[in-house]
């Protein structure tokens, strides 16, 4: 069954919503980030002249969005800005796993924290509390990469282990992963309570 999606999700300084035609500008700019380029972009689109690149890339996140899968444009609440990318990915037996990027201009602010919360949330929440009612929501990444270790810890997911040899970058190179997760029966770290020092 496909998923309703939301039109949008109203997190902690961010909204998810769908990508339009017109965040392209915004896309091209943040797909012509050296780490975003390293990280988030597979080798298909490496191959493509940058002019190219956004347009794709684009098109791809729109037509995956009409067929229900939860790919979401992190815009500013206020703004409505394009400043990240969360999304969904083989959504299967009630797992899946989450892949995101940051723009450049965006970073430093928790939004990559607070999408993957916002983005959670709503994916483990039961079908009947108008989530997808998934068990399991999985992230990896490169050991290469802490940066989406303390984004990972941020938003609940705990650290599983690593993964050898389990990631490449789009020139082939193998990297070793560490994975984290969330199943919908953790508790939910937006409930968390400050623990005394």
């Amino acid at each position: 069954m496909t998923p309703r999606l939301p039109a949008r999700l109203p997190g902690t300084g961010l909204v998810l919503r769908p990508f339009s035609p017109e965040d392209e500008p915004l896309v091209a700019q943040a797909l012509a980030d050296a780490e975003i380029l390293r990280w988030a972009l597979g080798a298909h689109l490496h191959r493509l002249p940058a002019d190219e690149r956004a347009a794709r890339w684009l098109r791809t996140r729109l037509a995956a969005w009409s067929e229900g899968v939860p790919d979401f444009a992190i815009a500013d609440p206020h703004t409505d800005d394009l400043t990240g990318y969360i999304g969904l990915r083989r959504i299967h037996n009630g797992n899946a796993e989450v892949g995101s990027w940051i723009a450049p201009w965006a970073r430093g602010r928790g939004l990559a924290a607070n999408a993957l919360l916002t983005a959670a949330g709503w994916a483990l929440s039961p079908t009947d509390h108008d989530g997808m009612g998934l068990h399991r929501i999985a992230l990896h990444h490169s050991t290469n990469n802490p940066a989406s270790c303390t984004v990972a810890a941020k938003a609940g997911l705990l650290f599983e282990g690593t993964m050898r040899q389990a990631t490449t970058d789009h020139t082939g190179t193998r990297y070793d992963s560490h994975l984290h997760a969330r199943l919908a029966t953790d508790p939910d770290p937006r409930q968390r309570v400050p623990t005394p020092s």
